[in-house]
């Protein structure tokens, strides 16, 4: 007869010990609390309650999972990490599928008070100084493909997908924070034009923005939001714009009016100046063509639209008011400003994506799908202000992006020593990983509990 050991491993091995710290810092911090609370799932309760098994999915989207199914690979083996975030087990991957499907409109909209408390209790975005810098938010939105059957799946844009079928991610980021204030999901015909309003009114809710703030306040949209209507819609609420007008017809006309070209040193081809005769909106705007050529050899035109001034937009970019008198300067200042989008909302979706799986985890039923799409911009925010701590030791990392954080930062091999209680009290990090010791140097001071140690070294 084979005689197996059922004592449990008191120094088990981790594939994830970086994120096992992390998960000792959300678990001191009381991070998921408003979920957990405030989040009731109608499902009835057999070993792990429904805001149990919301938290091994959490767990799982910080672990780098694409898809759900990758919960039985990654968290419920190691043993260390779910103690980390408080967990003595994890729950089998198709039983949490089960309760995020037996999600309601209720429940959705309590995961949504459950976020907004998490981000307002946590986040840089929501303590910004008014005062001192502009607070910056992106819009935008992004294809979520998904199979036909999917509810509000339809077909819609979705970039080199042709004749594609999914759903729209609309999202709102503190651009000088990386944070994502709020994702929205909606059926995959909805583009920004038709989001972008309840999508500021959201943000508007989350970040507080009374009217003082507001006027602190500039908002970078693509041409989706850059309708007559929603123009004038974002000028009547105070708010400051940056936006590209969404008629391209009437981009080539204003375009008409410049009477001097700047060359674009940094992007070959490209010219900006001024638009002599502006389109009137509700508020004063300075409005800046750009014109590149197209592959026919034709102009192509595109006119930014914006209430900054000159020394508004410089300041934005740090740089010397006193450019404010060469003209070239502060039209391509404008340029450059909006460029920065890029770098922003747009890059911080595509981390998501290739990061986090967001566009792996494709639910049948759409309130779950808005459960799994909030579920995964907490975590977002979490990566972020991982990143942040650990920059604090080292500016190495203030650089990297979600990717390089959940692959190279949370997937450090290591030993983890517990109690039998389960409680952790010394992590030991593969000594050949890469750039260990400057990982271990930040992990520490993710830490409260100070009976807990970090170092490196074999495992």
């Amino acid at each position: 007869m084979k005689h197996f050991n059922t004592k449990p491993n008191l120094r088990p091995f981790s594939q994830r010990s970086a994120l096992v710290v992390v998960g000792l810092k959300v678990q001191a911090i009381r991070l998921f609390d408003p979920i957990a609370t405030g989040v009731h799932i109608p499902q009835k309760v057999v070993q792990y309650t429904p805001a149990q098994k919301l938290q091994d999915a959490f767990i799982s989207i910080l672990a780098g999972s694409h898809g759900l199914v990758e919960t039985n690979k990654r968290v419920r083996p190691d043993h260390a990490l779910q103690r980390a975030f408080g967990r003595a087990a994890c729950a089998e991957q198709s039983t949490i599928s089960e309760t995020i499907n037996c999600a309601t409109e209720q429940n959705v909209t309590e995961l949504q008070g459950a976020v907004k408390t998490i981000y307002q209790r946590f986040s840089r975005g929501y303590r910004h100084d008014y005062a001192k810098h502009w607070q910056i938010l992106d819009a935008d939105t992004s294809g979520l493909p998904a199979g036909k059957k999917a509810e509000l799946c339809t077909k819609g844009y979705f970039a080199r997908q042709r004749n594609r079928r999914g759903r729209q991610l609309a999202r709102v980021t503190a651009a000088r924070y990386d944070e994502v204030v709020v994702d929205q999901v909606y059926a995959g015909k909805i583009q920004l034009t038709t989001a972008l309003q309840p999508l500021i009114l959201a943000a508007e809710e989350v970040l507080e923005l009374d009217a003082p703030k507001r006027a602190r306040t500039l908002w970078r949209i693509d041409a989706g939001g850059g309708s007559e209507d929603d123009v004038n819609w974002v000028l009547a609420r105070d708010y400051h714009l940056l936006t590209k007008d969404y008629s391209a017809k009437r981009a080539a006309r204003l375009a008409q009016s410049v009477q001097v070209w700047y060359p674009d040193p940094k992007v070959q081809g490209r010219e900006v100046g001024l638009v002599t005769q502006p389109h009137p909106y509700a508020r004063a705007t300075t409005q800046v063509a750009v014109r590149a050529r197209k592959k026919n050899g034709r102009w192509g035109y595109a006119v930014l639209i914006t209430t900054l001034s000159a020394s508004d937009i410089l300041e934005l970019l740090a740089r010397p008011k006193t450019l404010v008198e060469d003209p070239a300067t502060a039209l391509l200042a404008y340029v450059y400003c909006y460029d920065q989008r890029a770098g922003g909302v747009e890059i911080q979706i595509k981390g998501d994506k290739q990061g986090l799986g967001l566009t792996k985890r494709n639910k049948r039923k759409f309130t779950a799908q808005q459960v799994v799409v909030l579920l995964a911009s907490v975590a977002h925010n979490v990566v972020i202000w991982a990143r942040q701590w650990l920059a604090e030791v080292s500016a190495r990392f203030a650089g990297y992006g979600i990717v390089r954080m959940v692959r190279d930062v949370f997937q450090m091999r290591g030993r983890v020593t517990l109690t039998r209680e389960g409680r952790v009290t010394d992590i030991v990090l593969d000594q050949n990983e890469p750039l260990v010791l400057e990982i271990v140097k930040g992990l520490r001071t993710f830490l409260t509990d100070k009976t807990v140690s970090i170092n490196w070294g074999e495992i």
